[in-house]
């Protein structure tokens, strides 16, 4: 065992009271542990703000934050962890989804709104990779007839099962990881609002390539130049994968599975200052060579 997790949305000083007890002991009797600690039900307002001044106090190995928030929310915390202090407790983005109507409520959906939504936020994780070391949606599954909450991941029937937007985004975020955050700017400044873009960069040392994932959450195409700086020479060609649709209630189900997913194709790349387009609404990943 590598992590354990003491509580879950607990909140209060009585949480930090008894924390502290399995802290001291475990620590002492199994010190390679990292602890999982909770910083309750919401990632801000008194509650987050008690128990997260706490913790970085108790100097623990790992926060975990939940946040079950509107799209919106999502948009405007892209740069949420731009600041977080580099040193002390790592963060555990442990529970968390766009809620497109409210928080439980039965009207909630998988669309393609809370799905781009997610993955500008998600390039505010990946940049912040040596804060954010795990993140997890949830909840993962439900059922069609037979559910508790709303959204879910994956959606099942008896005999068939689909992914949802959300299931893409978070399914493109894992197979397209890097080893190494490389910096991506717009005016000097990271990617995360202007124009309504969110971007990130990572080197994949393991393949030689650059990773580039890029959200045009606007209306409008977007022109954009790729300037790629510190590399010798890039390959003449690279791998573009593309969720893009310009209807954002847009959502997948048991009878159309597909309806919002991923698209594969290749792109020229001239030099290392290309054009790239991005469709209105839509979550890119450019995966390019990098040759010596």
């Amino acid at each position: 065992m590598k992590m354990l997790g003491i509580g879950n949305e607990n909140w209060g000083p009585q949480y930090i009271e008894r924390l502290q007890i399995f802290q001291k002991a475990i620590n002492k009797k199994y010190p390679d542990i990292k602890l999982v600690t909770s910083s309750g039900t919401d990632p801000d307002g008194a509650r987050f703000d008690l128990l997260n001044t706490a913790l970085r106090k108790m100097n623990v190995d790992f926060i975990d934050e939940h946040y079950y928030r509107r799209p919106e929310w999502f948009l405007q915390n892209a740069r949420r962890y731009d600041n977080y202090p580099r040193n002390g407790p790592k963060i555990f983005a442990g529970e968390w989804a766009a809620q497109s109507d409210k928080v439980v409520s039965v009207e909630n959906k998988n669309n393609w709104l809370t799905a781009i939504t997610e993955a500008a936020f998600m390039t505010g994780l990946e940049r912040n990779a040596g804060v954010v070391h795990m993140s997890s949606y949830a909840p993962l599954f439900a059922h069609v007839d037979g559910w508790q909450w709303k959204p879910d991941l994956i959606w099942v029937d008896n005999l068939n099962a689909y992914g949802t937007p959300d299931y893409y985004v978070q399914k493109l975020f894992s197979l397209n990881k890097g080893t190494h955050v490389v910096p991506i700017t717009l005016n000097n400044d990271v990617v995360a609002g202007q124009d309504s873009l969110y971007a990130s960069a990572v080197v994949d040392k393991a393949n030689n390539e650059l990773v580039i994932k890029l959200v045009n959450a606007s209306a409008k195409e977007q022109i954009n130049v790729l300037s790629i700086e510190g590399v010798k020479k890039l390959a003449a060609t690279g791998k573009l994968i593309v969720m893009q649709e310009s209807d954002l209630t847009k959502m997948n189900s048991i009878e159309r599975p597909q309806d919002v997913a991923p698209a594969e194709t290749t792109i020229p790349v001239k030099g290392r200052k290309f054009e790239y387009k991005s469709a209105p609404y839509s979550f890119s990943i450019l995966r390019i060579k990098l040759l010596k």
